[in-house]
């Protein structure tokens, strides 16, 4: 049977494989939740917005004749992870993550962890600072209980309503991210703290490194938990997972 995988994206691995992909002459789709307004140009034939939970996953699998599941999304997209291993199991697909290590506390970094956004939040119970809030859009409205903090907010896509917060600033770019540029927006914007997820990897990782350049404090969201699954970390190794893989490796 020919390969006719389905890569759940958002995220510049996905894209990676993506390009393999493409360059090997493989079938597959690419699938965004549809939350970036617009997303990294793929090589390879795209779907935007939700499946309809594990029944509408499941159903998708068997309709379009899908051979193999690649979750290749945001490492915080849990309830994703979770319908498509859900999903992959009902329907006798086999899956496999590719992910990224998370990051991890290097000697000069002053860094303070906390299990969630809601820890995050709480943490932001104090005296006014400045505060480089670098999490995303998706839950920035539980942070404006703490107005009297100077936000910078980096997204991907402007919002499209006014933001709650009395005082911000919104920066627009799409990483990857260098650290010149980031120890240069935290100098122009006088950032005092940094609040981020652990997302690993490389394309954002230049925010700790440049945290770590001027001492400042950085409050790191651990990760979500993730079901148990088949997880590999290398392009080439999902590849490799495909040509191997049978109906029950994975699931």
């Amino acid at each position: 049977m020919v390969p006719n995988l389905l890569v759940l994206g958002g995220t510049t691995e996905a894209t990676a494989l993506c390009r393999e992909m493409a360059q090997r002459g493989m079938n597959g789709t690419i699938s965004f939740a549809g939350r970036v307004a617009r997303p990294v140009r793929q090589p390879l034939p795209q779907r935007v917005g939700g499946f309809g939970g594990v029944t509408g996953l499941s159903a998708y699998l068997r309709t379009e004749n899908i051979t193999h599941v690649v979750d290749a999304t945001h490492p915080f997209a849990a309830q994703m992870s979770q319908n498509a291993v859900a999903a992959c199991a009902e329907a006798g697909v086999p899956l496999a993550a590719l992910t990224r290590a998370p990051w991890s506390q290097e000697p000069d970094d002053l860094w303070t962890s906390v299990p969630d956004i809601a820890g995050a939040v709480a943490a932001l119970d104090r005296p006014a600072v400045r505060v480089m809030l670098a999490i995303g859009r998706m839950h920035l409205s539980l942070f404006a209980r703490h107005p009297q903090h100077f936000y910078l907010l980096r997204l991907v896509d402007a919002p499209d309503a006014a933001l709650s917060f009395p005082d911000h600033h919104i920066e627009v770019d799409r990483g990857p991210f260098n650290m010149e540029n980031d120890l240069a927006l935290m100098r122009a914007h006088r950032i005092s703290l940094i609040v981020s997820k652990n997302a690993g990897g490389s394309g954002a990782y230049a925010k700790l490194r440049a945290a770590r350049a001027l001492n400042l404090p950085v409050i790191m969201i651990d990760r979500p938990k993730m079901p148990d699954r088949y997880e590999l970390h290398e392009v080439r190794a999902v590849l490799d997972w495909v040509s191997h893989a049978t109906t029950d490796l994975g699931v």
